[in-house]
């Protein structure tokens, strides 16, 4: 289960709607360990597109020197789809390289019909998927 606060489910949706109609990308940091979600970075998608997202590898290499300098690690792995569901699509899978984090996908477009976007969460563990529950409160 993923238990993360308002604040940043509201940063990872404003993040996705900003950069629509390009797939957002980014990470929440937490101390090791934890399973805490608590600092949020916002990535570049330096694949600037609508179908798919890659992490600048200057950025994430600085971004890892960074939370390895502050004993954090990433909890949260998250980007959006502009155009369909908020599942992980095949690509998703198998660039998914951290066993620990979770995988929160949000959708800018309304594919369900409730709404303007889904927010979901997943575990991805040597390509097999499994949605998780999300709790969102306003503390930890």
């Amino acid at each position: 289960m993923l238990t993360i606060t308002q604040a940043l489910v509201d940063q990872i949706v404003a993040h996705a709607r900003q950069d629509h109609p390009d797939e957002a990308c980014g990470v929440i940091a937490g101390p090791e360990g934890t399973g805490r979600p608590e600092r949020f970075i916002p990535m570049l998608n330096a694949a600037m597109s609508p179908t798919f997202y890659e992490f600048d590898s200057g950025d994430l290499l600085k971004l890892y020197r960074e939370m390895d300098d502050r004993d954090e690690e990433p909890v949260v792995v998250y980007h959006s789809h502009t155009s369909t569901e908020a599942h992980p699509s095949r690509t998703d899978i198998n660039l998914a390289s951290e066993p620990n984090a979770h995988y929160v996908l949000v959708s800018t477009a309304d594919t369900d019909g409730l709404g303007d976007f889904q927010f979901r969460s997943f575990r991805i563990v040597d390509g097999e998927v499994t949605e998780e529950e999300v709790t969102v409160v306003e503390a930890y």
